[in-house]
């Protein structure tokens, strides 16, 4: 008798232990069931198409901010990274008979010329930001955000230059828009090119994460920085070059979005790192550091994409959604902390 009692009350805490583990992914599964009641439509080949396209860019930011805060860090910077990228790479690639060029004796360039140079712009504002965060000790969180206003400061001073002023980017190559817009047919499914590159990057850094001293020291310095300092670890090494990895991430994203979207602003790429981060957190990477998966980071994308297109898909208002969207963000962290706490 008292051992049914045991072996009952042992499952009911399972269970409860389960449903807290799981908290943020059973609400989205049940927003994703209310957003499928409320239009059944949305169940689609072309928006199941159209949520992977958007996805894709996202994916690639996120990434990038997954492997900073596994190593405990946060990058707020991340969106406007990816927003100067998105600017100069459209200004340099509009088409030679658009009449508002910003470069009007600008030759057709090669499409990967500006796409590697933007790369290595937002490359070195990550070094700067893994300098400041190494060596001058600041915080991450402080960090990024002086370096988020700075580096908006400076894509907004080059975006509203004479003789037209703060006007959308647009008029781009049409051979840069198909990088991006285009896509291949694969057993009668239009894959978008968008998601062929977020896999070919997705492959590269799980074998970083996973295969590579770089990737274990991440872990390490994520999990214990002191213990990985002890065990001979470069602490500063890894914290530059993982900031400078995820610049590079947002420079590629910025120069895929501003094509895929036809235009750019001093506004691309707004508050795309706060969805970035809450992604890697549903995705399970651990702001207490030290814990984070691709494959967790990629679903989180996926996931809160699904949910973002599904609410905007059944007129949701703008507001309410980041209303919802901040509830996640903080049910998440809870979930995480309690997680964290349960194994101290």
């Amino acid at each position: 008798m008292s051992n049914s009692i045991a072996s009952k009350n042992i499952t009911k805490k399972d269970i409860t232990t389960w449903m807290m583990n799981n908290a943020i992914s059973l609400v989205l599964l049940g927003l994703l069931f209310v957003i499928i009641a409320i239009s059944p439509d949305f169940v689609s080949v072309n928006n199941f198409r159209n949520i992977l396209a958007q996805a894709s860019t996202r994916i690639i930011i996120a990434l990038g901010v997954g492997g900073i805060i596994i190593t405990q860090g946060t990058d707020l910077s991340a969106g406007r990274q990816v927003g100067v990228a998105a600017v100069i790479s459209a200004s340099l690639l509009q088409s030679p008979q658009y009449l508002y060029r910003m470069y009007p004796d600008l030759p057709a360039l090669p499409i990967i010329v500006p796409i590697l140079f933007v790369a290595l712009i937002t490359g070195i504002f990550g070094l700067i930001n893994g300098f400041v965060i190494a060596k001058l000790k600041v915080t991450p969180f402080i960090a990024t955000l002086g370096s988020m206003i700075i580096i908006y400061g400076l894509n907004s001073i080059y975006f509203d230059r004479p003789p037209y002023g703060a006007q959308p980017i647009g008029g781009l190559d049409a051979r840069f828009t198909n990088f991006a817009q285009g896509s291949i047919n694969i057993g009668g499914f239009m894959l978008p090119y968008l998601v062929i590159y977020a896999a070919i990057v997705t492959g590269v850094v799980w074998v970083i994460w996973n295969k590579t001293r770089l990737g274990k020291n991440i872990y390490a310095v994520g999990g214990n920085p002191e213990a990985a300092t002890v065990s001979g670890v470069n602490l500063t090494k890894v914290i530059l070059t993982v900031f400078t990895i995820a610049g590079i991430l947002y420079g590629f994203a910025g120069s895929l979005e501003a094509a895929r979207i036809g235009s750019a602003t001093n506004n691309t790429g707004n508050m795309y790192e706060l969805d970035a981060i809450a992604a890697c957190v549903v995705g399970g990477v651990s702001f207490s550091g030290g814990i984070g998966t691709v494959s967790g980071v990629v679903t989180g994308v996926l996931i809160f994409q699904l949910i973002n297109y599904g609410l905007a898909f059944i007129g949701v208002n703008p507001y309410l959604q980041f209303i919802i969207k901040g509830l996640i963000i903080i049910l998440a962290v809870a979930v995480d902390t309690r997680k964290y706490i349960k194994k101290k």
